[in-house]
């Protein structure tokens, strides 16, 4: 078969044999690369300026010269205003230290068009040693380097597109927040003018009953300003953290009461419960503390209440604790307070005991950290 059918070119055939190769132009490697689609050049460093002595037909095809305009050059001819200094410093790295590079580098055609090149070059010695040649390939990626390119900036407009996103939510959020901590601001002055009110009636009111009731509603009132000035100092108005607003409350109720100076201790894991929860969970907690108050200290000369939460497989269990004479059985008298407390413990879906502790009453709370109903641990 001559270099007709194999589809070469005669300069092709008679440069490789020119390289003074030992089998000649019957030597495989030698074919293999005349005939390859891979564009394929070798230079010979043993000259000035390791200039190319073979180039094959693909590299002709790939860059536009003509092999008279090829051959005897250094393959720098390649490089143009674009290359990659980097690139170009590695290549020279390379050759200096007479070692393979294999590098990405924009390179020129002759009619001034640019291709990525996936450049690979490798030393060729002899059994001394002695460095006889440097064998390059070329490989034409730039259709890869596009894609890579695209990628890229499809990648960068995505981030700026979820960047330019999030500072909008940010700021809506901001914006939301800031609206509703205003809003709980107002709620609270609003009530606190209730609480004045109340305070002022009551001190017109001459039958002490009504006026208890009146004193016992500006409790209540008092514990959803409590929870209104929470929700307003917090950052997140989603959640509400129960253990600090329990502090609060219960040293509100107590500092109101005659029992302004008893021992209040906290036994309080960090808990959070959403915020649309915390004022009927106030209110169920005041009513409480204030039943204690009314009802377990009478005698006392050292009455203690004790304030418990703690959380266990998604339930809180809140317990409030006193060292008086009991409670007994809870009211099922239907007054206000306990239908209250009835009515909220459902919205809650918590589930209220007492327990007699001798000496004093233990009153427990079982309620889901969410909003989804789940059964107690035993």
């Amino acid at each position: 078969m001559d270099w007709k059918s194999r589809g070469e070119s005669p300069e092709a055939w008679h440069m490789t044999d020119d390289l003074h190769a030992e089998k000649g132009k019957g030597d495989p490697f030698a074919a293999a690369i005349r005939a390859t689609r891979m564009a394929m050049i070798i230079t010979d460093p043993r000259h000035d300026d390791n200039p190319i002595v073979f180039a094959n037909d693909s590299f002709l095809k790939l860059t536009g010269y003509e092999r008279d305009e090829v051959i005897g050059n250094n393959c720098r001819f390649l490089q143009g205003p674009d290359s990659n200094p980097e690139a170009i410093n590695s290549i020279r790295q390379a050759i200096k230290e007479r070692r393979a590079v294999n590098v990405d580098i924009l390179n020129y055609r002759k009619d001034g068009s640019t291709f990525w090149n996936a450049l690979y070059i490798s030393p060729v010695s002899n059994e001394a040693g002695e460095l006889q040649f440097y064998f390059a390939s070329q490989l034409d990626i730039t259709e890869r380097k596009r894609a890579e390119e695209h990628a890229i900036r499809e990648k960068d407009r995505f981030e700026k597109a979820v960047a330019e996103r999030t500072s909008e939510l940010q700021d809506a959020l901001e914006a939301k927040t800031a609206l509703l901590h205003e809003v709980d601001h107002r709620v609270k002055n609003n009530l606190q003018m209730v609480s004045s009110l109340i305070v002022m009636q009551a001190r017109a009111i001459p039958d002490e009953n009504i006026r208890q009731s009146l004193q016992d509603m500006l409790a209540r009132v008092e514990a959803l300003a409590t929870v209104h000035r929470r929700l307003y100092q917090s950052d997140d108005v989603a959640r509400f953290e129960v253990s600090d607003f329990l502090k609060d409350l219960v040293g509100d109720v107590v500092a109101a009461s005659k029992y302004a100076k008893m021992e209040t201790r906290f036994e309080l894991d960090s808990v959070e419960i959403t915020a649309s929860r915390a004022a009927p969970l106030a209110l169920i907690v005041n009513e409480l503390v204030t039943n204690a108050l009314k009802h377990a200290f009478d005698g006392q000369d050292y009455p203690i209440l004790t304030t418990r939460i703690a959380k266990t497989d998604g339930w809180l269990r809140i317990e409030i604790e006193d060292n008086g004479s009991g409670m007994g059985e809870p009211d099922t008298s239907g007054s206000f307070g306990t239908r209250l407390i009835q009515s909220l413990s459902r919205q809650l879906k918590a589930q209220i005991s007492w327990n007699d502790i001798a000496p004093g009453t233990r009153a427990v709370i079982e309620l889901p950290q969410d909003d989804a109903p789940k059964q107690p641990s035993p």
